[in-house]
């Protein structure tokens, strides 16, 4: 790391040039060097909101779930917001959202004409059923898990047959997406109102929940409180108190109605944080922690209501009935989570490892599974691609090239000087006649995949894909008229994305799934990439092409665990180390406003700033704030905006578009992001726009500046993780500045704290599918 000179820091202002830049690594600044001289009194440590401006009048919780951030990226927060679709003609995301229904839908309906519904008074069917059965005997100890499982070790098996060839097959066409459903009716939302009233709970969650509940929600609701933990934002203790301000004496902790919303809740908040799926025992843990006297009973009955689904992940027979035979012997608890000592673990274990999910995740990750699988089996193999081959510009895009002729899945992997190997393969596949495209994350990365294929129609957003407003559109059976599609930033793909998507790939064509996998993890739910790059479900290619300079030196050195000292004879990289939190946001503002213009020749507009999470003193909404009177002060006369305002559009959750404020009348908020005319409506301005100078490390994924600042003040260490640092610090192309307060916490993050372990099961079904072709 370039060790700065006292009192430069990168184009100091004349009220800074008495202050000391830091000298060292980025994450050991050595005490008592590099401490900033006394310049006089810092910025607050949180600059006044202006009235109206991003963050007033809303919580962190709002904000994560509206950024669709996840807890790796705001741990401390719990996701809320209103995405009650508008009344308005249907947006790109109302598609997108349309489309994801109707997907499940078909999956439903196939899972239907299976198995007929067994008249044992239960709502399950078919396999459910029988594994409702199984994990009751399991859980009391009565029979072992083989008795009810026939092959524990292995996922239930694919719904179809894959094509043995690439010729297409007769697949059901895929319907078009519809409208979002309108908003409820003014009478509901009024019903709605007065019984939020009379239980005491807040008038504005009426929209949200006839949103969520339908036009009877006033009548479910009285029939059920609880069924308020369904309403995004609603927590445990809220619900508890309505319930009993409309029912009185005839509520208590083990009421039925109550335990199955519990379970459905803490589902819903796993998934936000990336689960498709939590284990049984954890799940009676946090339920028992929520005052139920009998959570194995619970989950039983969330079970045969249909409020969560059971899958299980067996040991082999023989360690099975071993297992099992441990457990009999034993006092029969298994509410621990088989972490607190060795001692006790195998006292405890279960024979079978008993997961609880909902239906939408379950029926995406099983249709996903059969997908790839289809697309392994019915590809074209051997196909002659070595002139095209020899052709490419490296030999990392070489080796893809040559790979994907003789494979209809592959993985590849890489940083951000790989993705000219993908642009390659589209470039390559184009020559040689075949229908082929690339989608990414965000409007920034397809227009770096459209210079570098040299087509402006070779490269879409993954969200237009799949919503019909961008690519290639649909053919008569309803599948993408493509031959081969590169989906580049897969990290970000969740699961119900990717299953809508292969759903629509015709039988034959080939998918690449494309990314880095130091990067943090999709917003929605699942670890799709890592599942398939695990499960070995298919050839991989690793980029050998290192990214170049300082930057990529460092952020390398970061997916591996190390913290190192790089050379930046160019300033590349700074570290400017602070005291506290207001001296942090001070800073940021200098570096944005006067010294990264001034040394570089970046201008404002073109640098970002990356923080650990939205609130706090440093957080996303104190450093907007203070950027927003920096650069372009106003009153916020549009609804806290104003002309010129730096923002991100969230038009769904998971996805950022940034933009800039140029109006506002009647009919709503108008922004331009990236060249395209977006209109927010009024009543969505507040949770869908946000002040963009500022981003977390999750909405900044898939998109890259010229200039980046990390932002990192003391209350920050515990949101740090190595993704987390690998992310936010390979946003900056031309400069990395790091506003560095917490000490040894960074190195100890990028050493010791890997991703957050997500809990799903789309590796498990890999593994279990017959893919021959996929790689040893």
């Amino acid at each position: 790391m370039t060790a700065l000179p006292r009192g430069e820091t990168p184009g100091p202002s004349a009220e800074d040039r008495e202050t000391d830049a830091a000298p060292g690594t980025v994450g050991a600044p050595t005490p008592g060097t590099g401490t900033p001289a006394e310049d006089g009194p810092s910025a607050p440590d949180a600059p006044a909101t202006p009235d109206g401006a991003a963050g007033t009048g809303t919580t962190a919780d709002e904000d994560a779930a509206e950024d669709g951030a996840t807890a790796e990226d705001t741990a401390e927060d719990e996701p809320t917001g209103d995405e009650a679709p508008a009344a308005a003609a249907p947006s790109e995301a109302e598609a997108e959202l349309a489309a994801q229904r109707e997907l499940r839908e078909r999956i439903e309906k196939r899972k239907a004409e299976k198995d007929g519904p067994i008249p044992a008074g239960t709502k399950l069917s078919g396999t459910a059923a029988d594994l409702l059965a199984a994990v009751r005997a399991v859980e009391s100890g009565e029979k072992a898990g083989t008795t009810f499982f026939d092959s524990p070790a292995t996922a239930p098996a694919p719904r179809r047959a894959a094509p043995a060839t690439a010729q297409p097959s007769a697949r059901p066409r895929p319907p078009e997406p519809s409208p979002a459903a309108q908003g409820a009716s003014p009478e509901a939302a009024a019903s709605v109102r007065a019984l939020l009233v009379e239980g005491g709970a807040p008038e504005a969650l009426a929209r949200p929940a006839t949103g969520t509940l339908g036009e009877q929600a006033a009548e479910i609701l009285r029939e059920d409180p609880w069924q308020l933990l369904a309403v995004p934002g609603v927590h445990p203790e809220q619900a508890d108190d309505f319930a009993r301000a409309l029912l009185g004496a005839a509520c208590g902790p083990d009421d039925e109605r109550r335990t199955a919303a519990l379970v459905g809740w803490l589902l819903e908040r796993a998934a936000r944080q990336g689960h498709t799926a939590l284990d049984a025992t954890a799940v009676r843990a946090s339920l028992a922690e929520r005052a139920v006297t009998d959570p194995d009973a619970a989950v039983e009955h969330a079970v045969a209501e249909g409020v969560v689904l059971v899958f299980q992940e067996g040991l082999d027979p023989a360690e099975s009935a071993e297992a099992t035979g441990s457990a009999e012997e034993s006092d029969g608890t298994n509410g621990v989570d088989g972490v607190d000592g060795a001692d006790s673990a195998e006292e405890v274990r279960e024979p079978v490892q008993v997961l609880l999910g909902l239906d939408r995740y379950a029926l995406a990750e099983e249709s996903l599974a059969d997908g790839l699988a289809r697309l392994v089996n019915a590809c074209e193999k051997g196909a002659d691609w070595t002139e095209a081959a020899a052709l490419a510009p490296s030999p990392s895009a070489a080796e893809l090239i040559r790979t994907v002729a003789t494979g209809g899945l592959v993985a590849h992997s890489g940083g951000e000087a790989a993705r000219a190997e993908p642009a390659a393969l589209i470039a390559a596949a184009q020559g040689l006649g075949l229908r082929a495209l690339g989608t990414t994350h965000s409007t920034d990365g397809r227009r770096g995949l459209a210079e570098a294929v040299g087509d402006p129609e070779s490269a879409v957003t993954l969200a237009g894909l799949l919503s019909g407003a961008e690519g290639p559109g649909r053919d008569e059976d309803g599948a993408l008229a493509l031959d081969l599609l590169v989906v580049l930033d897969a990290p970000q793909l969740d699961v119900e994305a990717a299953a809508i998507l292969v759903e629509f790939l015709a039988d034959g064509a080939r998918l690449v799934l494309s990314g880095d996998p130091g990067v943090l993890g999709s917003a929605g739910a699942g670890r799709v990439f890592a599942d398939v790059l695990a499960a070995r479900a298919c050839p991989q290619v690793v980029s050998r092409t290192p990214d170049p300079g300082p930057i990529g030196e460092l952020v390398s050195g970061i997916g591996i665990g190390e913290l190192n000292q790089v050379e930046a004879p160019g300033k590349e990289v700074v570290i400017v180390p602070v005291r506290d939190a207001g001296e942090a946001v001070h800073r940021t503002v200098q570096l944005v406003a006067d010294s990264v213009p001034r040394a570089f020749g970046i201008p404002s507009a073109d640098t970002q700033v990356i923080t650990v999470g939205h609130g706090g003193s440093a957080g996303t909404r104190a450093l907007n704030a203070a950027l927003k009177q920096r650069l372009n002060p106003g009153p916020g006369r549009f609804g806290g905006f104003d002309p010129g305002d730096r923002v991100v559009h969230v038009p769904a959750p998971g996805r950022t578009v940034p933009g800039v404020v140029l109006s506002a009348d009647a009919e709503g908020l108008r922004l331009d992001c990236a060249g395209t005319a977006v209109v927010v409506p009024q009543d969505r301005v507040e949770t869908a726009v946000r002040h963009g100078w500022a981003l977390s490390a999750h909405q900044a994924a898939g998109m890259r500046w010229p200039a980046v600042v990390v932002v990192l003040p003391g209350d920050a260490a515990q949101g740090l993780s190595r993704p987390w640092v690998y992310t936010a610090f390979s946003r900056g192309e031309r400069h990395l500045s790091v506003v560095h307060g917490v000490d040894q916490a960074l190195p100890h993050a990028v050493a010791q704290i890997p991703a957050q372990e997500r809990t799903t099961r789309l590796r498990a079904l890999l593994e279990a599918l017959p893919t021959p072709d996929a790689a040893s």
